[in-house]
C-alpha cells in the first residue's frame, strides 16, 4: 500500500470513527465514562530501572488514581483496560476504550533515557509535534507491537522504527486536539508538584499507538525517567505513587466539572452551591428494600443514639441515587465529607443486627454513635 493510499485508507477509518460519537452525543443521563490504561504488562516489562519495571509502577499509580476516582465522584464509571500483570495489545486498549462509549481516556506511563540524569514529568496531549527527541520516546513505546502476534495486519504495515510512518498520523486531527490538550493541562498543573525537581512540560502528539484511533478525548502521562535513581526511588514509593494518583484525580475532577457545565448535567459535585451546607436527610430513596425490613426506635436528644454508616463522600448525592441501593438513608458533615448513614437506635443489639443486615450491600459499614446530636467514639 503506497503512503497515498495509507492516507485515504487513514481517513475514511477517521470517518466512521466519528459517527458513533455522533450518535453519542445525542443521548441522554448517560454515565461519564473514564478508561484508565497502565501501560505495559505481562511479557511487555516497558522501561526498566535499577530497582523496577515500568508496568509495575504504571499499574499501581492507575488503580490507585481509579480509586481515589470511583470514592470521589461516584457517578462515574472507571473502567481499566488492565487490572493485573498481563499482556494488553495497544489497538485492544483503544478498542475497548471505544466499544466502552469512553468520554475520557488517560494512558499512564514512566518514562526513561539513555543519559541518567534526564528526569522530570511529561504529559503528552493528543495532538501534533515533530520534534526528535519526542518522536523517539514515541518510536519506544509503540515498539511493544512487535511483542503481539499478526502485528503487520493489525496496524495496517505500521512500523514503530519508520519515520516515515508517522506521516500518515498527521490526518488524525479532529475536533478531540483541543479537549485533549484541556486536559493535559489540568494534568499538567497538578502533577507539576508531585517531584522536587523541574517538570518537561505539556507536549502534543498523534503519534502514539495507544492515543490512536481513540474517539475521545485522550492523553498520555509519562510519571517520570525510571532511568533516574531518584526519580525511580520516588515512583516506587507509597507516598510518590499516591501524589500522582490524586493529582490525576484532582485533574480529572475539574475535567469533569467543565464537561457538566458544558453538556448542563446536575453531577452530584454540582447540588451544593459554594459556602452553604445541605440540608441533612435531603437524601433519601424512595424505599427500603424488602430483605432489610428492620424497625429502629426513635432517637432522642438526650440518649445516646447509634447509626450504620455506609459510607462517605466528600459531596452529596443525587435523590434516589444507585449508589445507596435502595435504602433510605441520610447524612451528616464531618470535615467536609457528607457521611451517609442507615437505621437509628439507642440499643446496641439492635443497631448490630442492622449493620449485619446491610453488610451484604456494604461490606464496610460501621456503627456511629451520636449524643444531643454530636457525634461521639463509639464505646
Amino acid at each position: 500500500m503506497t503512503i497515498l493510499e495509507r492516507i485515504f485508507y487513514i481517513a475514511g477509518l477517521i470517518f466512521l470513527l466519528f459517527i458513533p460519537d455522533q450518535l453519542r452525543a445525542s443521548r441522554v443521563a448517560e454515565p461519564f465514562v473514564l478508561v484508565l490504561d497502565a501501560g505495559h504488562g505481562g511479557h511487555s516489562t516497558g522501561a526498566i530501572g535499577r530497582k523496577a519495571k515500568e508496568k509495575d509502577i504504571n499499574l499501581a499509580v492507575t488503580l490507585l488514581a481509579g480509586k481515589y476516582i470511583s470514592e470521589k465522584y461516584p457517578d462515574v464509571k472507571v473502567l481499566y483496560t488492565r487490572k493485573s500483570d498481563v499482556a494488553v495489545d495497544l489497538k485492544d486498549r483503544v478498542d475497548y476504550a471505544n466499544k466502552s462509549h469512553a468520554n475520557l481516556f488517560i494512558s499512564i506511563h514512566s518514562n526513561a533515557w539513555k543519559v541518567s540524569s534526564v528526569r522530570g514529568l511529561e504529559v503528552y496531549a493528543f495532538g501534533v509535534s515533530r520534534t526528535t527527541e519526542n518522536l523517539e520516546i514515541v518510536k519506544r513505546e509503540n515498539s511493544v507491537i512487535y511483542m503481539e502476534d499478526n502485528y503487520e495486519e493489525k496496524y495496517q504495515g505500521f512500523d514503530p522504527n519508520s519515520t516515515e510512518s508517522y506521516i500518515i498520523f498527521e490526518l488524525m486531527q479532529n475536533e478531540f486536539v483541543k479537549q485533549s490538550l484541556d486536559f493535559a493541562t489540568l494534568v499538567y498543573n497538578e502533577m507539576k508538584s508531585c517531584a522536587p525537581w523541574k517538570d518537561r512540560g505539556i507536549k502534543q502528539e498523534g503519534k502514539y499507538l495507544v492515543l490512536r484511533g481513540a474517539s475521545m478525548p485522550r492523553i498520555l502521562i509519562e510519571l517520570d525517567f525510571i532511568s533516574n535513581p531518584e526519580a525511580e526511588k520516588l515512583l516506587i514509593s507509597a507516598a510518590g505513587q499516591k501524589k500522582y494518583a490524586q493529582a490525576i484525580c484532582n485533574a480529572f475532577g475539574k475535567y469533569k466539572a467543565s464537561y457538566d457545565r458544558e453538556n448542563n448535567i446536575n453531577s452530584p459535585a454540582q447540588n451544593v452551591q459554594p459556602g452553604k451546607e445541605p440540608v441533612r436527610n435531603a437524601v433519601s430513596n424512595t424505599h427500603t428494600p424488602t430483605d432489610n425490613k428492620v424497625l429502629t426506635k426513635p432517637s432522642s436528644s438526650t440518649q445516646r443514639v447509634y447509626k450504620v454508616q455506609l459510607m462517605s463522600l466528600p459531596q452529596p448525592l443525587p435523590a434516589n441515587s444507585p449508589h445507596l441501593k435502595g435504602y433510605k438513608a441520610s447524612y451528616y458533615v464531618e470535615n467536609k465529607q457528607y457521611k451517609y448513614t442507615y437505621g437509628e437506635s439507642t440499643d446496641w443489639g439492635e443497631i448490630s443486627r442492622i449493620r449485619d443486615s446491610v453488610s451484604k450491600d456494604f461490606k464496610d459499614a460501621f456503627i456511629v454513635a451520636f449524643e444531643n446530636g454530636v457525634k461521639v467514639p463509639v464505646r
